[in-house]
């Protein structure tokens, strides 16, 4: 069972309301994602299954270079 009706091939960009699409026979997923509320009551089961509240979490993110360095890089093309 899809969580959207609207659905949008991944080949040729056709709409229907199944996860097969009609013109082409590839697969469809959702047309856009889900609305999001800020009574997400399912959101603290989704912060634990992604393990968002580990405090190693954070060291997995990527880190951008320094403000001086991209200057630096610009500057220098």
């Amino acid at each position: 069972m899809v969580r959207q009706i609207l659905q949008q091939c991944l080949t040729c960009q056709a709409f229907g309301l199944s996860t097969t699409c009609s013109k082409c026979g590839e697969r469809a997923q959702a047309a856009a994602p889900l609305k999001w509320s800020p009574e997400d009551h399912r959101a603290s089961l989704r912060r634990k299954m992604n393990g968002v509240e580990d405090p190693s979490w954070s060291e997995t993110l990527p880190t951008l270079p320094a403000l001086n360095s991209m200057i630096e890089y610009f500057e220098e093309e």
